[in-house]
């Protein structure tokens, strides 16, 4: 009960606040003035255009505020609820400093500075440059790198069928800052209607299993009030979407899952950082298409799909949006199940 009523609270409060937030974004037309995107090359992204460039005219952004806004008023709830009536609700609050303090801060802060670069996107800025996110994201993970080998004393990575963890030293900073840009890069996959929403769902939705079964249940909660909030963002996200997840959702949702598997590895003697490419498949596979897509063009000169990432190649030949995001559900989900329970060995 203490990961599920946190769920179902993020879950309904974020039901309950969406008409609200939707009539906001409606009512100052919070989309961009212009639609279109360009290719890492300066160039018009014509593929991407022809199939999204009138959808991003009308549809507003920052639906991300509907996640991340219900998980921080379900742990504040929680936490009021807990101080003044200590014996009914003293258990649900999940806001402690051992297990949920850093996750939550990571998720605040990209939450923050992606709103804030949705807003120079709906005012028809060209937003914050790629470098400074970047650095942000890395500036972030350093923190809480710093965090983890300073004050944890964590600096080794567990693995399956591995008796004992990968001792990495001071270069466990390094590779949780890389860890973090790769995920953060993965965010892209907010290119479908209803795509990005389910497959975080899953990726959190397992997080908050390893983290219960571990018994860090602050964390579990945590993960679980995310992933309803998420489920919460996705009613309004299914075709034809309400509002996108943009920026401000993407960047708090990866900076707070790379701290959770963090969480759930060494420190608690797991195998949470080594399962999270499984877990987080759809997104590993979309920045792996990326990649190939650029190596490909460099090396060869021509493309290896009709457009990167994978899920709008699927679109450009010829599936419908819907099949995509429902078969990256499936994926996502049969990965996020085969994820966990490496995890847990």
């Amino acid at each position: 009960m203490r990961v599920f009523i946190p769920t179902t609270i993020s879950f309904l409060i974020g039901i309950g606040t969406t008409p609200f937030i939707a009539h906001f974004l409606y009512k100052y037309e919070m989309w961009k003035p212009k639609g279109g995107k360009t290719a890492l090359d300066g160039t018009p992204a014509e593929i991407f255009n022809a199939l999204h460039e009138k959808k991003e005219v009308g549809t507003p952004r920052l639906g991300g505020v509907v996640v991340w806004g219900s998980v921080i008023l379900c742990a504040l709830l929680l936490s009021t609820l807990a101080a003044l009536v200590p014996d009914g609700f003293g258990s649900l609050a999940f806001i402690s400093r051992s297990q949920t303090w850093v996750p939550l801060a990571a998720l605040l802060a990209g939450a923050l500075v992606g709103l804030l670069d949705d807003l120079y996107e709906v005012q028809g800025r060209k937003g914050l440059r790629l470098r400074t996110r970047l650095g942000f994201v890395a500036v972030t993970a350093l923190l809480c790198a710093y965090w983890f080998y300073s004050k944890l004393g964590v600096s080794s990575i567990s693995f399956p069928l591995v008796a004992t963890p990968i001792e990495l030293g001071v270069l466990f900073i390094p590779f949780f800052i890389l860890v973090a840009l790769f995920i953060y890069a993965g965010g892209v996959i907010d290119g479908i209607d209803g795509l990005a929403g389910g497959v975080f769902c899953s990726i959190f939705a397992a997080y908050a299993g390893i983290a219960f079964f571990q018994n860090q249940l602050d964390l579990a909660a945590l993960s679980g009030a995310i992933a309803g909030g998420l489920l919460a963002f996705l009613w309004f996200n299914i075709p034809p979407a309400r509002f996108y997840l943009s920026e401000t959702g993407t960047m708090g949702l990866t900076l707070a899952l790379v701290v959770i598997a963090f969480l759930t590895d060494t420190l608690s003697h797991g195998k949470g950082v080594a399962a999270l490419p499984i877990i987080a498949l759809p997104l590993v596979v979309t920045v792996c298409s990326n990649i190939l897509q650029m190596v490909s063009k460099k090396m060869f000169g021509k493309k290896l799909l009709r457009i990167a990432p994978l899920h709008h190649h699927f679109e450009a030949i010829g599936w419908p949006a819907y099949k995509v995001t429902m078969r990256y559900w499936i994926v996502g989900a049969v990965a996020a199940i085969v994820g966990m329970s490496l995890a847990l060995l």
